[in-house]
Formats: structure tokens, sequence, C-alpha cells
């Protein structure tokens, strides 16, 4: 990373891409203190959470999913999702938290099946409802929708639209997936090489010359034209 430097709002839905290697997950971890920058700060909530552990930044109000699916295979996956709700719960309030979450996620169905036995969209919003039981204001998505197929990426897309109109929790999220970005996201702010070199608009995005140039490719200006 190299003096990238970005603002998210409450309420937003931001996208962040780049070509790999970009430096979009290593900026994830740094957000949430599984990375120590060497220099730079990142505020949350107008506090300075720079060099905090990642339970002290979760515990203030951000969580995050993974690139690969850190579901507990052996696991159910109401358990699964009680693991997360045990940041903000105690006994007395975790199981009402889980319950919650489960039905927010559409996870009735299989809330007692093991995490190991189902396939990858389920699994994905597993991943997310552990992140949404530690009740966070902001929570970021690292390459959600990796893998779906368009009717599951329709639906989870739907999933984080609704959760944060009626939750209002903000979202950032890293994706590769074009139609989950720009159907998804308010705006977008694009990396290459470690450095912030566009953001704006979905519109403004996809004809930004430095952004074709980068990642979208000469391709897309064609479709666009």
């Amino acid at each position: 990373m190299s003096h990238a430097s970005f603002e998210i709002y409450p309420g937003e839905i931001v996208g962040l891409i780049g070509p790999n290697g970009a430096g979009k997950t290593t900026l994830f971890n740094v957000i949430t203190g599984l990375y120590k920058p060497e220099e730079g700060e990142t505020t949350f909530k107008g506090v300075n959470i720079t060099g905090w552990l990642p339970h002290k930044i979760c515990a203030l109000g951000m969580s995050r999913t993974f690139q690969v699916t850190r579901a507990f295979v052996h696991m159910t996956v109401q358990d699964t999702v009680r693991v997360g709700a045990y940041n903000r719960h105690n006994e007395k309030t975790v199981q009402a938290r889980v319950d919650q979450v489960i039905e927010e996620c559409d996870l009735t169905e299989i809330r007692e099946k093991v995490c190991g036995d189902l396939g990858l969209a389920p699994l994905r919003r597993v991943e997310l409802a552990r992140a949404l039981a530690t009740d966070p204001e902001m929570l970021l998505l690292d390459e959600a929708g990796a893998g779906l197929n368009a009717t599951e990426l329709a639906a989870f897309m739907d999933l984080i639209k609704r959760l944060n109109r009626e939750n209002k929790i903000t979202f950032c999220v890293v994706e590769h997936v074009m139609q989950m970005v720009m159907g998804l996201c308010g705006r977008i702010v694009v990396l290459d090489s470690g450095e912030v070199i566009a953001s704006g608009t979905p519109s403004q995005i996809s004809t930004n010359p430095k952004v074709i140039e980068a990642y979208l490719g000469k391709r897309a200006m064609h479709v666009r034209n």
C-alpha cells in the first residue's frame, strides 16, 4: 500500500475494485486490525483505531467477511452464527440474536445443517450471517460474490441492499464480479498498485480512462460505445 486514502460515509455501499495485487485485501486487513500499518491511520466513528486488535475493532462496530469462507466446517449453521453473536451478547440474549440473524439471512431451513455439508451459495450467507451477528454498523465484504451464479448473485445482492436499507448497515465491498459492483454500489473506489486512482459513481468509473487502462480493459470501452 502507498498512501491509499479514502472515506466511507454512514449508510453508503461503497465498492473497492482493482486488478489482482492492487492491495484491496491488504487494505481490508489493515482497516480491521489484522495488519499494522507502517504509517498512516484508520479512523472509525471518530476514533483512531490504528493498531487496534481485531476483536476491539469488532466490538466498536466493524466486522468483515473473507475471500475464503471461514465457516466452522464441523459446526452447524446456527452454532457458527452464535460465535459471532457472542461478540456483543451474553447467554441471556445470544440465542435471540442468533434466531434474528438466521431469519434475516434466509438460513432457517438449514440452521441445523453442518457447514461442511453446504454448497458455496449458502456458505456465503453463513459467512455474512456470522459477521452480521456481531451487530456491525459497518461491514466489509471481501469477494462475497465470487463463484455465485446469476440467480444466487441476485439474491445475495438483494440481501445486502435490504440490510443496508432496513438495518442501516454501511458496506464496503471488495469485488471482481462487476455485475455486483455496478448493481450494488453507489460509489466505487479504484486501487492500482496500492494507490487510489479514481473514485466516483459506477457510470463515472466505467468511463474513466485510467480505470479502463488499469482494470476494466479496452473491451469495456468498446461495449459502452
